[in-house]
């Protein structure tokens, strides 16, 4: 018998919120769906639940359109749910974990003034191993020379390339090469 822990999380049918806010009003029924105006300064996630005021699961956020000051949005309604049982101003809720702070979607304010200086530390990526040590510091392989697996550095002008079991950088130890 074994136990299976972990996994990928589900969808977890956890009953209504404890508290809902209001998310947004009916305007119309389409081909099925509820359309609604947002009432609510933040934006709903998809697939939201959207609940009426008693707590009573209507569907879930199924689009968002419309610009971030007017947004409107539609609600995929659950079974036995009919769009066109509602009207015009019926209000709709939403769980307040279900919403998205429009600062979300307007672009990062750049900060003016001077910039921090950046902080170098030594190593990196292939870096600070015994550093070049008298050739080029080179790169990832050479455009001519060794490739491949190698004994023989690891990049620069100088032959190298590929992986080596040396580490470090540089053409240095890499023999003459050729050229």
């Amino acid at each position: 018998m074994g136990l299976f822990l972990g996994g990928r999380g589900g969808f977890q049918a956890s009953g209504p919120p404890d508290t809902v806010i209001e998310m947004g009003t009916f305007v119309h029924g389409v081909e099925g769906d509820i359309f609604c105006q947002s009432i609510n300064p933040k934006v709903p996630y998809f697939n939201a639940p959207i609940f009426l005021e008693n707590k009573t699961p209507v569907g879930k956020v199924d689009e968002i359109m419309g610009p971030l000051n007017n947004v409107y949005f539609s609600v995929k309604p659950q079974e036995g749910i009919k769009a066109d049982s509602f009207k015009a101003g019926d209000k709709f809720f939403i769980a307040t974990d279900k919403l998205l702070p429009k600062e979300k979607f307007l672009p990062k304010v750049k900060v003016v003034g001077p910039k921090p200086p950046k902080v170098t530390k030594p190593g990196g990526r292939g870096g600070g191993r015994g550093g070049a040590r008298g050739g080029t510091r080179g790169g990832r392989g050479a455009p001519r020379g060794r490739g491949g697996f190698t004994p023989r550095g690891r990049g620069g002008a100088r032959g190298g390339g590929g992986f080596t079991p040396r580490g470090g950088r540089g053409g240095g130890f890499g023999g003459r090469g050729r050229g």
